[in-house]
């Protein structure tokens, strides 16, 4: 280990800058490979293990199901559909709730984050009442917004508006009063007004932690979306699980909780994406 550690050394002394760079892009692709390996591995070991319990009768098929039942549960329903309808529809249904909860619920997050955050007194006076509405369980406005919005989309939408509120609001008003004094300072010499500040200093700093809550609020909206329907729906995945458990399907919930996890997935990518696009500018880590 030692020898290899000094020849690396050397190598590394000897080396120009392009190859050290071209090294350092090899050691990343080659732990980057290391890793999905041992994912996929680690996804192999659990589903097998589980395959081969349900197999071998160490557990209850009929309480835990397989993975092979989940599958064919899934082919089933692309193919037949589920008993509420077509299963993309059912997706469908949850995803626009979900999008717009979350859509809707971050800009009321940033914007009350960034307002309070700005003004000491309007901070003081609220404050007692947000911690009240944070401190309310979720399942209970469920129930609320399900007696007074009706099984359509509003209640679900409205129960995932207040998942994520609440999660951004404090990354973002904790982001504006985490922004750089001396920055704020030396705009304010400058001749900067308090909008200038806001939107050239203030939000671009709390934009990290803007956009750090985005990837959990989403999840959480997803939640809001999925629990409302559970609780009284026409269509949507929280209803697909909730028809399966009442028939005690345990290949359905599985299967749904497999779609969910799908689309979670897919839209954390896509965050992903976009928060590289928008902090470009900080520099890349290896």
């Amino acid at each position: 280990m030692a020898s290899r550690d000094s020849a690396l050394k050397m190598d590394l002394e000897t080396a120009s800058a392009d190859e050290i760079e071209r090294m350092a892009r090899r050691r990343l692709q080659q732990r980057h490979a290391l890793i999905i390996s041992l994912r996929i591995l680690v996804l192999v070991v659990v589903l097998g293990g589980w395959e081969i319990s349900g197999r071998m009768k160490w557990i209850d098929p009929f309480f835990f199901s397989m993975p092979s039942l989940i599958f064919l549960q899934i082919i089933d329903w692309f193919q037949n559909g589920t008993s509420q309808g077509p299963l993309l529809v059912q997706v469908w249904v949850t995803l626009e709730e979900t999008l717009l909860g979350f859509l809707i619920g971050s800009a009321g997050g940033i914007v009350c984050g960034v307002v309070l955050g700005r003004n000491k007194l309007l901070a003081d006076v609220f404050d007692i009442y947000i911690k009240i509405a944070n401190s309310i369980p979720r399942v209970v406005l469920g129930s609320v917004f399900v007696i007074a919005l009706g099984l359509g989309m509003a209640s679900k939408v409205a129960l995932a508006v207040v998942m994520v509120f609440f999660v951004v609001f404090g990354n973002a008003f904790q982001g504006v009063r985490e922004a750089d004094r001396y920055m704020i300072a030396n705009a304010q010499i400058l001749g900067a007004s308090k909008r200038q500040l806001t939107t050239s200093v203030v939000i671009p700093s709390a934009l990290s932690w803007i956009l750090a809550s985005l990837h959990v609020s989403f999840g959480f909206a997803l939640v809001g979306a999925v629990v409302g329907e559970f609780l009284g729906s026409k269509q949507g995945i929280g209803l697909l699980i909730s028809t399966a458990q009442g028939a005690f399907n345990a290949s359905g919930v599985f299967a749904a909780m497999i779609v969910l996890a799908v689309v979670a997935l897919t839209t954390d990518y896509l965050l992903t994406a976009l928060e590289k696009r928008l902090l470009k500018w900080r520099p890349s880590s290896f």
